[in-house]
């Protein structure tokens, strides 16, 4: 209980991480069932957790990545784009690491999401109207993934990545890196919210314009729900203060802490410290040479 008291009164605290001042070099990544892979805008790494115990390596520039925090861009295609330019290692990764176990990858992720599938289809056939049907899939939908990632080897290793960004951060700002959580400010669980709303709007508009919507409609139209989210995300971030930003950041912590994330063991924290090792060593070299 003291813990979780200690994150709670930090969650405020965490919000300021989001300012693109606040630590030298910005740090995302993406946990997986074995690793984690790690990413700034021109590199990646990633360590798994080979069978035999030991900690695998690889790493990488990123073809389209560039220094800073380019500004501009048109919007909903440069949240896209950027996304995009995240997934784009992944090929590589696999392909020099076939060890590494990819959150789709894995019988209970992917059972769940089977499982989210027929529910949101069966209770768009309980009737209502056009947005309490949408409502009522999008909702119930998350709810067997979600219970799929909690207490999974999956959420153990998103815990680990978002302490080892987090004891990084801690540290270029002069503080104790000890007092790294799990709980981080920039996790994609920040997006979930406005998921939620900007799917939400568009496919009520796209069920009542068209009765049965095409495959690609679908597709198309779940793309624009994904950039809007990301401006919405955008704007927020640089609003802090704003009731908007401090909402997802609430909503972003409650789905970390119960659901998405967990307490790392040391061991999987070992393997998050590689990893963000391996990426700082590029970064270093990138910059001095």
């Amino acid at each position: 209980m003291i813990g979780s008291k200690r994150n709670l009164e930090r969650e405020g605290v965490r919000a300021e991480e989001t300012r693109a001042d606040a630590v030298s070099l910005r740090v995302g990544g993406m946990a997986l069932e074995n690793g984690l892979l790690l990413q700034t805008a021109r590199h990646w790494a990633a360590a798994v957790r080979e069978a035999d115990g030991s900690i695998g390596v690889t790493s990488g520039a990123k073809r389209f990545g560039k220094p800073g925090n380019a500004e501009g861009g048109v919007p909903v295609l440069r949240g896209l784009a950027r996304l995009a330019d995240s997934f784009s290692v992944i090929p590589t990764l696999k392909g020099r690491r076939g060890s590494a176990i990819l959150p789709f990858e894995t019988p209970r992720i992917l059972g769940a999401l089977g499982l989210s599938a027929l529910v949101t289809a069966a209770s768009r056939r309980l009737g209502g109207s056009q947005a309490t049907q949408e409502t009522r899939a999008l909702l119930l939908g998350l709810v067997p993934v979600l219970l799929a990632l909690r207490d999974s080897e999956l959420a153990a290793y998103h815990g680990a990545e978002h302490k080892a960004i987090d004891e990084y951060e801690l540290t270029m700002r002069g503080e104790d890196a000890a007092g790294a959580v799990r709980e981080h400010a920039r996790c994609g669980s920040s997006l979930v919210a406005p998921m939620v709303a900007t799917s939400l709007a568009g496919n009520i508009v796209m069920r009542t314009v068209m009765r049965k919507p095409s495959p690609a409609t679908v597709a198309l139209g779940s793309l624009l729900s994904l950039g809007s989210a990301l401006e919405i995300y955008r704007w927020a971030g640089k609003r802090p203060d704003s009731l908007v930003a401090r909402g997802l950041a609430r909503s972003s912590y409650l789905l970390q802490h119960f659901f998405t994330t967990r307490e790392p063991s040391e061991e999987q924290m070992e393997v998050a410290r590689e990893a963000l090792a391996e990426l700082l060593r590029l970064e270093g070299k990138a910059v001095s040479a």
